[in-house]
């Protein structure tokens, strides 16, 4: 198992075990658990992804840590719009969009009030690093 992989299963793990709730880097943050499928393999993937409520709907960051590409995650929703979302004590269906601008930058922005390290994502990357909403399905 890689070292991320690695990170991610003790990071969800701690989440299912605390209601949603983690530490380190983390703590007093929002996270989610974020189920997609592999735009190669077809397999389910799960990462855990910082997000910031927005009206209905969720706003989640692949910034990667400020890398010069995208999150793995990020072309798994390009290429299958449909995911899994656990918060908290919940889990459910969603549609994964793409935001564009200006709506991109608002939520990028409103993040970065929540968690200012992602301001720094934005300052080591000439990426315009993306922005997903997640739309819960009815």
């Amino acid at each position: 198992m890689s070292e991320v992989n690695d990170w991610n299963t003790k990071i969800i793990t701690e989440f299912r075990a605390n209601a949603g709730k983690v530490g380190g880097q983390f703590e007093g943050g929002t996270l989610l658990i974020l189920h997609t499928t592999g735009a190669k393999s077809g397999q389910e993937r799960i990462n855990p992804v910082a997000y910031t409520p927005d009206q209905d709907r969720l706003a989640i960051i692949a910034s990667k840590g400020g890398a010069p590409t995208n999150p793995d995650w990020y072309y798994n929703i390009v290429a299958n719009p449909r995911v899994t979302v656990e918060v908290g004590t919940e889990k459910f269906a969603a549609r994964a969009s793409i935001a564009t601008e200006p709506e991109r930058t608002r939520l990028y922005a409103k993040m970065v009030e929540k968690m200012p390290g992602f301001a720094e994502y934005e300052k080591k990357t000439t990426r315009k690093i993306p922005v997903i909403i997640l739309t819960p399905e009815k």
